[in-house]
């Protein structure tokens, strides 16, 4: 994967979980997080691959159509 491409897909990753953790502990709809991602080309296969992406390196976790982000303990 080319620097720049890899740089956009963190930006995005990192705009992703921040916009989960915004809304706060009633967890952000998927489909609300879609809908701005769809908006810039992002496809619904797209869009799945990276939740579950998110999901698999424990950054959040899913619960039916709501996002939570998953806060690291201080430890």
């Amino acid at each position: 994967m080319n620097p720049e491409i890899l740089r956009k897909l963190q930006q995005i990753v990192s705009a992703v979980i921040e916009s989960i953790r915004a809304a706060g502990p009633s967890g952000a709809p998927a489909g609300v997080i879609y809908a701005a991602l769809m908006a810039h080309g992002c496809n619904l296969s797209q869009f799945e691959s990276l939740m579950a992406g998110l999901e698999k390196a424990g950054k959040i976790r899913r619960e039916g159509d709501l996002l939570f982000a998953i806060e690291r303990s201080a430890a």
